[in-house]
């Protein structure tokens, strides 16, 4: 295993140990170093920029989420920016070159369905002024679980449904609907397995795509290799 990853998962699991514990303060000084920890983890192997991107606006999204008020939506906005890259990366990478696929049909249908039943349920118990934005977000929530699925990897897809369920989680407690036990703990623990799992599905697709790409342009006659390279 990659030490940098290593070092990901132990902030991980220190950072949950303390939100089990009860002690805020300690997981407020640990929560803006979860990200960069990530993404420390993948950039000396190559990482898309995309990947990157999304780590970054989701340690955006980490950090405004802690000072509360209207920086609740700043922290939305980050996430939201997030998902556009994953939603991006997961397109190129192929996942709606294959529309035609049962399994494809099946997750954009799916979230769909799931989207549209959250925010239905949702959208009475929500603040006025929160009832746009997380429809608005959602809708992107969704879309990357439904191309990380798409795309391939198992690990991508697990991925984005994990950070689907961890949003859910949230916006039913904006709801103020009943919260599991220790529900901050299973917010960020779906939460950061989500996004552990998503960059390794992430690096998958990138890879593969490069992969492709090099084989098709090794198949392309030398002289025509060379015009095209002047």
């Amino acid at each position: 295993m990659n030490r940098r990853l290593t070092g990901y998962l132990i902030l991980s699991a220190a950072y949950l140990v303390l939100t089990l514990v009860g002690l805020p303060l300690a997981t407020e000084l640990l929560k803006p170093l979860l990200m960069p920890a990530l993404a420390l983890a993948v950039v000396p192997r190559g990482a898309p920029r995309l990947l990157l991107g999304a780590l970054v606006a989701s340690w955006v999204g980490d950090t405004a989420l802690l000072f509360g008020g209207g920086w609740f939506l700043v922290g939305m906005g980050g996430f939201a920016a997030a998902h556009v890259c994953y939603i991006t990366l997961f397109t190129r990478g192929g996942a709606l070159r294959r529309v035609k696929a049962g399994r494809t049909r099946l997750a954009l249908g799916g979230y769909a369905v799931v989207w549209a039943a959250l925010i239905t349920q949702l959208w009475p118990d929500l603040p006025a002024g929160l009832r746009i934005p997380v429809a608005c977000y959602s809708l992107l929530l969704a879309g990357t679980a439904a191309t990380s699925f798409a795309a391939g990897p198992p690990l991508a897809g697990v991925g984005g449904g994990l950070f689907l369920l961890s949003d859910s989680l949230i916006a039913t407690g904006l709801a103020h609907w009943p919260q599991l036990p220790a529900a901050d703990f299973w917010i960020m623990l779906t939460y950061l397995a989500g996004q552990c799992l998503l960059t390794a599905g992430a690096r998958a697709v990138d890879q593969s795509a490069r992969s492709t790409t090099t084989g098709a342009w090794s198949e392309v006659p030398l002289p025509l290799r060379a015009s095209r390279s002047t």
